[in-house]
């Protein structure tokens, strides 16, 4: 993630010990000395002109980025593809499902949906209220099974290759 002054300010006052945390990266870079007035100790910043010296692809960066997913190994060595075909109740179902998810792993998105399955268990663990679904991700039948959204793409006919166009 990539912070801004402001995101900093926020996570102190709100009580975060962000000089605990191994990396941030803040665009624009904090000065030490903004720095320090805000914290008091300086935490490890990475500064985002320094990760642009890297001179990676904006492909590189992603999969740098997208190959460290923040869960419980649990879910790391969840066979997804598994968990959410047990879902399915009908042959439609599993039929619709089975054709996401050779989309879904054209694209190498299976650690994206183990960890939207690690996030939905959360927040419900939490009693945390999140929106009914919204834009293209209403298309996946896979994203309604898992939680993510609550409109039942099959019901109304609602096309995969919108989701993932």
């Amino acid at each position: 993630m990539i912070f801004n002054e402001q995101d900093v300010f926020n996570l102190v006052m709100s009580g975060h010990d962000i000089t605990k945390m191994n990396k941030m990266i803040v665009d624009p870079p904090l000065d030490l000395e903004t720095a320090a007035l805000i914290l008091g100790d300086i935490p490890t910043f990475i500064d985002y002109n320094e990760v642009a010296k890297d001179k990676l692809s904006v492909e590189e960066w992603d999969h740098r980025n997208q190959s460290e997913w923040f869960m419980p190994e649990e879910y790391k060595q969840l066979d997804i593809a598994k968990y959410v075909l047990d879902l399915c109740k009908t042959d439609v179902e599993l039929q619709r499902v089975g054709e996401e998810l050779l989309l879904y792993q054209e694209r190498n998105l299976f650690d994206l949906l183990r960890y939207l399955k690690y996030l939905v268990d959360v927040m419900r663990e939490n009693r945390l209220i999140w929106g009914v679904g919204r834009g293209s991700s209403l298309a996946s039948y896979v994203l309604y099974l898992l939680g993510i959204h609550r409109v039942d793409s099959i019901y109304f006919d609602l096309d995969p290759q919108e989701f993932l166009r």
